[in-house]
């Protein structure tokens, strides 16, 4: 079986993380990652991206520590940077990713999880967080900075520079997480999220996601131009015009 596989089923691309015993990531299992992920991107039957562990108690505990600990520095850099690239290619993702959290997710598994648009968790007693000051280090592939964006700076500084993990629910209650599904019920319940949204308009969402995430560096005046230009190039689409039609017609839109 793969480390790595993807699965396709209704219009949703599911990345499947299989390594016991607890998804720890070295450097081919980044690089396999970004392979797994570019081959979602370019699939034309693929309009919602889904991080999934096959393992029950993880979603990601990181980087193999033993294999960083034997590593020379080179080597951890070399891993770190390709652990960066898989980070960043689901967060400028065309399409939306999803993170699906059943297990702990620590370290470098919490900011693929960040590096993801949302995050959908299943209640239950495992652990959250960025414990690399544990270890006299700190996250490098983006937990600083999108933790900071997600959630209350404070906070987020807190969590950082002590290094404790928290609960599914306490995540939740601080937006960490978008959803959170009692345990019994979170397979089926983030099934039916993530169809709902591959449901929906392919260039209309890339355009909205695009938006948030560069208007959010701009001044508002640009934000606003960037909004205006991107809102002008869907008016001709074909998802559009379905929409529109849809609407008039009084039905649910068939996007294509």
């Amino acid at each position: 079986m793969k480390t790595i596989s993807l699965k396709i089923e209704n219009r949703v691309g599911y990345i499947l993380i299989n390594k016991p015993k607890a998804n720890s990531y070295d450097i081919d299992f980044m690089k396999l990652m970004a392979e797994t992920i570019d081959q979602a991107v370019k699939n034309e039957n693929v309009k919602v991206i889904a991080v999934k562990s096959e393992l029950e108690k993880f979603f990601c505990a990181g980087a193999d520590v033993k294999a960083f600990q034997q590593n020379t520095t080179a080597q951890n850099k070399e891993m770190v940077k390709n652990a960066n690239l898989v980070a960043k290619k689901l967060a400028e993702s065309p399409k939306i990713t999803v993170a699906l959290l059943s297990g702990h997710t620590l370290g470098g598994g919490l900011e693929l999880a960040l590096a993801c648009d949302i995050r959908l968790a299943s209640d239950g007693q495992y652990f959250i967080g960025l414990p690399e000051a544990n270890l006299g280090l700190m996250p490098g592939n983006g937990g600083t900075q999108r933790l900071i964006r997600l959630v209350n700076q404070s906070k987020a500084l807190e969590l950082l520079i002590s290094g404790e993990s928290i609960m599914p629910d306490d995540a939740f209650d601080m937006g960490l997480v978008n959803q959170l599904y009692p345990k019994a019920e979170f397979e089926n319940s983030s099934k039916i999220y993530l169809e709902k949204l591959a449901l929906g308009p392919l260039q209309a969402m890339k355009a909205i996601k695009e938006s948030v995430y560069k208007g959010i560096e701009l001044s508002l005046e640009k934000g606003l131009e960037l909004e205006t230009k991107l809102a002008d190039g869907l008016y001709e689409t074909e998802d559009a015009k379905e929409g529109l039609k849809s609407f008039v017609e009084k039905r649910k839109p068939i996007f294509k």
